[in-house]
C-alpha cells in the first residue's frame, strides 16, 4: 500500500499513462525548468528527463502537477487520513459508526517511523557538483533544489518527536559559497527550522541538518504540510503514505530515510550567513540577494538508481498550486476545530497564497440586534485568530465576511466573494490596520525586509449598496490617470503614472488623484479603485487583477481613499478605498522568460519533435 521509494511510483505512473519520457538531452540551466512551466499549464503529465544535460542524474518533473494526479499518487491512504481527521472533529462519529473507522488504528500505527540499519540510500555517494544543476530563472544566482525536505531536531529536545522536516530552498552554488562544499538554505520567517537555529545560537553551537531529495512522494507533501504542534512530519508522512517511513540513524548526526534518492548530510554554524539568491519564487517575482544560512555538508548519499524530483516556481498558478489544493482537502474541515467561530479560510493562490487570505465567521455576539444595525464584533477577534495562526500570519490583506449573511457563500468563488464583501462593507468603520508588522520574506511591497503591514476587511448585515458593472458616463480623471476598466462588480481599475523609478513620487500621485474627486462623485458608486500600471491587461483576466493589486501593494502604504479621515487613531474613508497597486522602485523585478530559451522550446514543440503534444 503506497510507495515507498520514487522508483515504484514513476514505474506505475507511466504504466498508467501518467508520465512521459524524454529521452532527447536538455539543458537544466533554464530549459528544463520552463519545459516544467510549460506541460504544469497544459495540464500534461509527469516528466522524467533522462538525457540531462552534464548531469548522470534523471529528472523528474511535474509529479504533482494535476489535482488528480496528486490524489491518485495516495489513494490508498486517503480514506485513512480523512477518518482520522473525522475523528478528531466528531469523536462521537466513532462510536456510532465504529465500523467506518475500522482502518484508522492500521493508519495511526504508520505514524511511527521504523528504525533500520541499512537502505538504498547508502549504496553509492557523489559530490555537490555532481547533482543536477537546475537554474529555473534567468536571474536567479545560482543552480537550486527546488523540492528539498529539511530535516532539523532541536538541539534542547533531539528525536523524533521534536524535529522538523520543513520545505526550505536550498542554492548549491554560486555566489560566495565554496565549491562542492557549502550550500545556502533559505528559511522564511515562522518556519520551525528558524526555532531550532535560534536553540542553537543560544548553545553557542551547531547545528546539524539533513537535507533529503526523493524518496516516498508522501515524505515531499509532508515537508509542506502546515501540521500542528506535536505532529512530526514524519509521522504524517507515514500516514499519507501507507507505511512507517524507514529511517536510517547512523552512529553521529542526525537520520534520513532508507528509501530517499539523496541526502545531503552537514551542519549550520549559526553565527554565519551568506549572501543567498536572487531567486524566482512563488509570488511571480525575484526575490533578491539577503544574507542566509550556510550548510556545510559534509556527505552526499544516492541510491543507484536515484532520480532527482524537481519544480519550478512562478507566478501563480503552478506544480505548488496542486500541493495548495490537496492540503486543503486534507485540513480544511479542521480549521473549525482550530479557530472557533470561523467557518472557511482560504490563501487566494492568484494573488501570491500569502498577500490575500479570504474568510468566513460567524457573529454570535449580539444575535437580539436588528441586523440593519449590525458591525463587526466577533469577526475581528476570528480575523485576529486566523492572523496568529502558522503560516496565516504572513497575510497583508484579510477579508472576512459573517457566514450568517450568506449561508451558500463559495469561498473559492472568489469574484462572487468580492461582490458579497464590496455589497456590505463601510469604508469608515471596516478596516482595521497593522501597521508595523511581519509579512512574507518574499514580498517585497512593504518598508523592509520581512517588514510591511496588514489590514482586516470585515463586514456584515445586509448589503447597502448595488454595485455598478459599467463605467460612469461622466467619469473624468485627473491628468495622467487614464484608461478605465471594470475589473469586476464594483472595481474600477485606472492606470496611473509610472512610479517605477526614485525619480517619481507614488504619494503625491495618490494625494492628487485622490484630492480630485468628492465624495458625491460618480466614480465613488464604485467602492474599490485600483491604480495599476496596465489596466487592460489587469482587466483581462480575475488572475491578473489578483496578482496585480495583492502582491503590489503594501496596505499601510498603498492605502488611500476619498474622503479620507483619521479619529482616534482610526483611519477610514467616505468614499471610494483606493489601493495602489503600481510597481514602485523598491519591488523586486517581475519573472520574464528567457525569449532565446522559449524559441527553442517552441522548435522542439514543432510536429515530429520531442516536444509536440506536451506544450
Amino acid at each position: 500500500m503506497g510507495y515507498h521509494n520514487l522508483q515504484s511510483c514513476v514505474r506505475e505512473l507511466e504504466q498508467t499513462g501518467q508520465l512521459h519520457r524524454l529521452d532527447v538531452e536538455l539543458d537544466p540551466h533554464l530549459e528544463i525548468a520552463a519545459i516544467q512551466r510549460r506541460v504544469y499549464a497544459a495540464g500534461g503529465p509527469a516528466l522524467l528527463f533522462t538525457r540531462v544535460k552534464g548531469c548522470r542524474f534523471p529528472l523528474l518533473g511535474n509529479l504533482f502537477g494535476t489535482l488528480e494526479r496528486t490524489r491518485y499518487l495516495f489513494r490508498d491512504t486517503l480514506s485513512t487520513v480523512q477518518k482520522l481527521v473525522e475523528a478528531k472533529l466528531e469523536p462521537a462519529a466513532v462510536a456510532r459508526r465504529p465500523w467506518q473507522f475500522m482502518g484508522a488504528p492500521r493508519g495511526a500505527w504508520h505514524l511511527l517511523p521504523k528504525r533500520v540499519q541499512q537502505g538504498p540510500i547508502l549504496s553509492a555517494s557523489t559530490a555537490l557538483d555532481q547533482l543536477p544543476q537546475l537554474v529555473s530563472w534567468p536571474q536567479d544566482g545560482g543552480p537550486f533544489i527546488t523540492l528539498p525536505q529539511v530535516y532539523s531536531e532541536h538541539p534542547h529536545r533531539p528525536g523524533a518527536r521534536n524535529a522538523n522536516l520543513g520545505m526550505y530552498r536550498v542554492q548549491l552554488g554560486g555566489n560566495a559559497y565554496e565549491s562542492n562544499r557549502e550550500v545556502g538554505l533559505h528559511y522564511q520567517i515562522h518556519r520551525g527550522l528558524g526555532v531550532h537555529h535560534a536553540a542553537a545560537i543560544e548553545r553557542d553551537q551547531t547545528l546539524p541538518v539533513n537535507i533529503f531529495v526523493g524518496g516516498p512522494p508522501s515524505l515531499t507533501v509532508a515537508a509542506v504540510m502546515p501540521l500542528p504542534e506535536g505532529m512530526p512530519e514524519l509521522s504524517f508522512a507515514g500516514l499519507l503514505g501507507g507505511h512507517r517511513i524507514a529511517m536510517i540513524h547512523p552512529e553521529k548526526g542526525l537520520p534520513f530515510p532508507a528509501e530517499a534518492d539523496f541526502v545531503l548530510r552537514g551542519t549550520i554554524d549559526p553565527h554565519r550567513t551568506k549572501p543567498e539568491g536572487p531567486f524566482g519564487d512563488h509570488l511571480g517575482y525575484y526575490s533578491l540577494i539577503h544574507d542566509f544560512p550556510v550548510l556545510t555538508v559534509d556527505q552526499v548519499y544516492h541510491r543507484p538508481d536515484a532520480i532527482w524530483p524537481f519544480t519550478s516556481v512562478g507566478r501563480p498558478p503552478q506544480e505548488d498550486t496542486s500541493f495548495g489544493a490537496f492540503i486543503h482537502e486534507l485540513t480544511g474541515d479542521l480549521i473549525p476545530s482550530v479557530l472557533p467561530g470561523v467557518h472557511a479560510v482560504h490563501a487566494v493562490d492568484a494573488a501570491g497564497v500569502h498577500p490575500l487570505l479570504l474568510a468566513i465567521g460567524s457573529e454570535r455576539y449580539t444575535p437580539y440586534v436588528d441586523s440593519g444595525s449590525q458591525r463587526p464584533q466577533e469577526l475581528l477577534t476570528q480575523a485576529h485568530a486566523i492572523l496568529g495562526q502558522g503560516q496565516l500570519s504572513l497575510a497583508k490583506y484579510l477579508w472576512i465576511a459573517n457566514h450568517g449573511d450568506a449561508p451558500q457563500l463559495d469561498i473559492h468563488n472568489t469574484a462572487a466573494f468580492f461582490s458579497h464583501m464590496l455589497e456590505r462593507v463601510d469604508w469608515r468603520r471596516d478596516l482595521h490596520f497593522d501597521t508595523r508588522t511581519t509579512v512574507d520574506t518574499l514580498d517585497y511591497s512593504g518598508h523592509g525586509f520581512n517588514q510591511g503591514s496588514k489590514v482586516v476587511i470585515a463586514a456584515c448585515g445586509p448589503a447597502c449598496r448595488t454595485l455598478p458593472t459599467v463605467l460612469p458616463d461622466t467619469l473624468s480623471l485627473p491628468q495622467g490617470f487614464h484608461s478605465p476598466r471594470v475589473a469586476l462588480p464594483g472595481i474600477l481599475l485606472v492606470q496611473g503614472p509610472d512610479c517605477s523609478t526614485t525619480e517619481h513620487s507614488p504619494t503625491a500621485d495618490l494625494e492628487t488623484f485622490c484630492q480630485a474627486f468628492a465624495t458625491d462623485d460618480p466614480i465613488n458608486t464604485f467602492p474599490l479603485l485600483v491604480l495599476c500600471d496596465d489596466s487592460p491587461f489587469c482587466a483581462a483576466q480575475l488572475n491578473n487583477f489578483l496578482w496585480v493589486a495583492f502582491t503590489r501593494s503594501d496596505p499601510a502604504r498603498d492605502i488611500y481613499g476619498i474622503g479620507a479621515f483619521s479619529q482616534h487613531k482610526h483611519w477610514g474613508c467616505r468614499g471610494a478605498l483606493v489601493i495602489d497597486a503600481r510597481r514602485k522602485a523598491h519591488h523586486a523585478p517581475p519573472l520574464v522568460d528567457d525569449p532565446a530559451v522559449e524559441h527553442r522550446l517552441n522548435q522542439l514543440a514543432a510536429r515530429g519533435g520531442p516536444l509536440h503534444g506536451l506544450i
